[in-house]
């Protein structure tokens, strides 16, 4: 299945499939469970976090699984309460012992956390783990622009991803125009927002119709075309398989357009989560 996922290269020059798997939630043996069905059903590009708790999880379904580890693509995220950059460094160091990992393909900032005011600092140490083979590429994450362009003046490193929320109901168009802008990948995180929101929006169904398609299979096909990497999540074989499978057929500008306009100014699923003012530990 893995033969008919499209690439994405990175401005570092690393590639990554065009769709990816989260790990939100999935622990334990379940977690591993369904993570390593995630990667026999075609999945490899696989996301997990220091705050998700379940890096061991994911250790443990790259070791179940028969696939090669150089054909994965394994992503991190550090959390807010190690920005300083000696905290950092062991924080990524944890990181890849709880996976029994010895590098990570992607390793990212989780959240910005303004007013801490430590994300530069953070920001280098990922540089430096980068030196080191501890990463083989470092971005981050719900970094607005004015952070994206501070990380660049300050250290001349751009990041090479910015993974942030976005979904039809919130589609980011300003914040997608600056990744271009920079040359950084959109990565989505809950890129099927909530389901019961989705499943019963009369735009989507219809389109889904005309297309003989799952809802979620447009709503990701829309990520796609979008240039924008959508990392779901499902512990169901039948349902990642589902969301996998997306690349046999296109939205026209039309229904690209239709979607677009579900998007409203409030269209986070957290409230209060805004990475101006959010605070991640």
């Amino acid at each position: 299945m893995d033969r008919f996922i499209p690439d994405v290269r990175l401005n570092d020059g690393m590639t990554l499939p065009a769709i990816g798997f989260g790990t939100f939630t999935l622990k334990g043996n379940e977690g591993a469970h369904a993570i390593k069905s995630a990667i026999d059903i075609g999945y490899r590009l696989i996301d997990t976090a220091y705050n998700y708790e379940n890096e061991g999880a994911v250790g443990e379904a790259i070791e179940r699984s028969s696939v090669l580890r150089q054909e994965l693509r394994i992503t991190s995220k550090l959390p807010g309460r190690y920005h300083t950059y000696n905290k950092a460094v062991t924080a990524i160091q944890e990181s890849l012992y709880r996976a029994h990992l010895d590098y990570y393909d992607l390793y990212l900032i989780h959240w910005p956390n303004p007013r801490q005011n430590h994300y530069v600092e953070a920001w280098q140490a990922l540089i430096d783990a980068k030196k080191w083979g501890l990463v083989r590429s470092i971005g981050v994450c719900n970094f607005l622009p004015e952070h994206l362009e501070r990380l660049e003046k300050e250290t001349s490193v751009k990041p090479s991803i910015n993974q942030i929320e976005l979904h039809p109901f919130f589609n980011q168009e300003h914040q997608r125009k600056v990744h271009d802008e920079y040359n950084i990948k959109t990565e989505s995180w809950s890129p099927l927002a909530r389901a019961n929101d989705i499943l019963q929006n009369q735009t989507i169904k219809k389109i889904a119709e005309y297309h003989s398609k799952s809802i979620s299979q447009i709503v990701l096909r829309w990520h796609f075309q979008l240039g924008a990497i959508p990392i779901p999540r499902s512990s169901s074989p039948e349902r990642q398989f589902e969301n996998i499978s997306i690349f046999d057929f296109s939205l026209d500008d039309t229904e690209m357009n239709r979607i677009n306009e579900l998007t409203r100014p409030n269209g986070r699923i957290i409230k209060g989560a805004d990475p101006a003012v959010h605070e991640e530990f």
